[in-house]
């Protein structure tokens, strides 16, 4: 008998898709072709056709990545970070982190010709217009201009982020204390200082200075201990940049810019906060990007990567070692027992 038209084309597409597989040594060859895995295996190949056509076809954006930024503003340097990645095939979004405040969303990212623009609105800034970016990209730099809130403009560069490769197994130094217990020897207010020492500990008894080591570190392990009153805030930030919040949050959801987390970036696994009034502790290992930090006992964020610097920062030189920033400027707050073991 002479065969079916549906049986010569099974015949024929099997052969296509067998050609295909041997061309393409990731796709396994089906052992029978039938009506029933036919559609199967053309399923595969479309799939593959697609994956592979957007491999070849998608090319990063120049301006894809993380960049650390310096604003000129009003005389000072003002250290910001954006992050740049694609979403699909064709749009680009990000995320922001200025002076102060969180990271925010960039919705989108617009670029052409080397050229790009981007808007965000307000967070703690005063006013209600948008902050404006438009800048250009050449190699591993940007520049550009911000309007500000209040309307003028500014003028900023930035640098591709360094990468801070994480050593595995790193020697650790002789653990120093930070904190003597008798004075600020090691210390340096920025601005007006308000912190006291009272019976072995630094104590911040209004809002004021931030206070600052003399010593700057990279990588190390960080136990620290502190007390605040109710609905008081504070921070640590490792190298002068990334800030894990200190601030009173028992009983509430574990995000971001709670107790134990990384501001803006990385939360806690779970809230183990204790009440106000009550002496807490950090135990903070940082390598390269990576963090760890151990609250109250508790593991709460588990070898997990800071994407880059937080709002607060002293500057945006990630790459170079950086001091202990303990927070003063947000409400009462009391420390001891700063010990740091630095990597060697």
């Amino acid at each position: 008998m002479g065969r079916s038209s549906l049986e010569r084309g099974e015949q024929e597409s099997s052969a296509e898709i067998i050609n295909f597989c041997l061309n393409n040594p990731s796709i396994p060859i089906p052992m029978k072709t039938t009506s029933r895995n036919l559609s199967v295996a053309i399923s595969l190949l479309v799939a593959f056709s697609l994956v592979s056509t957007y491999a070849q076809e998608r090319v990063p954006f120049p301006i894809e990545g993380r960049w650390d930024i310096v604003m000129s503003k009003g005389g000072k340097e003002i250290p910001s970070w954006l992050e740049v990645r694609h979403s699909g095939n064709h749009t680009l979004v990000g995320r922001f982190v200025y002076a102060f405040g969180s990271a925010r969303p960039v919705s989108e990212v617009k670029f052409k010709d080397g050229k790009f623009s981007f808007a965000i609105p307000p967070q703690w800034e005063q006013g209600n217009t948008n902050m404006e970016f438009e800048g250009t990209v050449k190699g591993d730099s940007l520049k550009g201009t911000m309007i500000y809130t209040d309307g003028k403009s500014y003028t900023w560069v930035a640098s591709r982020a360094p990468a801070l490769i994480h050593n595995m197994n790193p020697s650790w130094g002789k653990s120093v204390t930070l904190f003597n217990g008798t004075d600020l020897a090691g210390w340096h207010a920025m601005g007006t200082n308000q912190w006291i020492i009272e019976s072995g500990v630094l104590k911040s008894p209004k809002s004021g200075a931030n206070l600052v080591t003399d010593n700057t570190f990279m990588d190390f392990k960080l136990h620290i201990e502190f007390r605040y009153p109710k609905g008081s805030n504070s921070g640590v930030y490792l190298r002068g940049r990334y800030e894990v919040q200190i601030t009173d949050s028992k009983g509430m959801e574990p995000y971001d810019d709670q107790f134990s987390g990384v501001y803006g970036f990385l939360p806690p696994n779970e809230m183990v906060a204790k009440d106000a009034g009550e002496w807490q502790s950090y135990d903070i290992t940082l390598i390269g990007r990576r963090v760890t930090v151990v609250a109250n006992g508790a593991t709460v964020i588990n070898d997990q990567v800071i994407p880059g610097i937080t709002g607060g920062a002293i500057n945006s030189k990630e790459g170079e070692p950086g001091p202990f920033l303990i927070q003063g400027d947000h409400g009462p707050i009391e420390f001891r027992n700063i010990v740091v073991t630095p990597a060697k």
